[in-house]
C-alpha cells in the first residue's frame, strides 16, 4: 500500500508533455489559459471551480478582471484546478473546452453562478454542457469535447505545475509573481488598489 502511494504520488508530480491542451492555453505559463500575453501586468489566479473562496474571489472581482482582460490591459492566466474531486477536474476540463469555443471567461463565470456543494455530484457532462448551450455554445465538438477526457491529462499537469509553484490552496493569486494579500480576495477596493 505505501509503495502504491509513493508510485501515485510520483505520478502527480510529472507533467506529461504529449497532452492536448485547450486553445489559448500555454506550456509556457504552466499550461494556463492565457489572456493578452504581451500585456504589462500579469495576474495568475489558480483556482478551484468547486471552492467556495474562490467564488468569493470571482464574485468580487470577476466583472473587474473581465473588463481588464478585454481591454487588454492585464496579461492574465488562469490556472483551473481540480484537487476538491473528479467534479472539479469535470468542471476544469469543460472550461477547456469552453476555450476552444472562445467562450472561455463566460463559461468561468457560469460556473462559479452555478457552484453548488463541494463533491455534490450536480455536475455531469450533460449539465456542464447545457451551461455551455446557455452561452450559446452550441457546437457538437464542444459537446464531444465535455464528454470526453480530452483534456483530462492537461488538468493534471496544471495541478503539478501548482506544486511546482508551491501552491497549496485556492484562490492563489500571484501579481507579477508575487502572492496577493489575502485581504485582497474579497474586497475589491483593496484588489483595485493592488493592481
Amino acid at each position: 500500500v505505501v509503495l502504491a502511494g509513493a508510485g501515485a504520488a510520483l505520478a502527480n508530480y510529472r507533467t506529461n508533455n504529449s497532452t492536448a491542451i485547450p486553445t489559448l492555453a500555454n506550456k509556457a505559463v504552466g499550461g494556463g489559459i492565457e489572456f493578452n500575453s504581451s500585456a504589462p501586468v500579469r495576474l495568475d489566479m489558480w483556482e478551484d471551480f468547486q471552492c467556495p473562496s474562490c467564488k468569493a474571489f470571482e464574485s468580487a472581482n470577476n466583472a473587474y478582471i473581465n473588463s481588464l482582460v478585454k481591454a487588454g490591459k492585464i496579461h492574465a492566466v488562469y490556472h483551473p484546478m481540480s484537487f476538491i474531486g473528479p467534479e472539479s477536474a469535470l468542471e476544469a476540463r469543460a472550461a477547456g473546452c469552453a476555450a476552444d469555443e472562445g467562450r472561455f471567461l463566460e463559461y468561468h463565470t457560469a460556473l462559479y453562478a452555478n457552484q453548488g456543494t463541494e463533491n455534490s455530484g450536480i455536475w455531469s457532462p450533460e449539465i456542464l454542457t447545457v451551461i455551455g448551450k446557455g452561452l450559446g455554445i452550441k457546437s457538437k465538438s464542444f459537446e464531444n469535447c465535455v464528454s470526453s477526457k480530452k483534456y483530462d491529462n492537461w488538468v493534471r499537469n496544471i495541478e503539478v505545475d501548482a506544486s511546482k509553484n508551491n501552491v497549496n490552496s485556492t484562490p492563489t493569486v500571484l501579481l507579477n509573481g508575487k502572492q496577493m494579500d489575502p485581504s485582497t480576495h474579497r474586497d475589491n477596493a483593496k484588489f483595485k488598489a493592488a493592481l
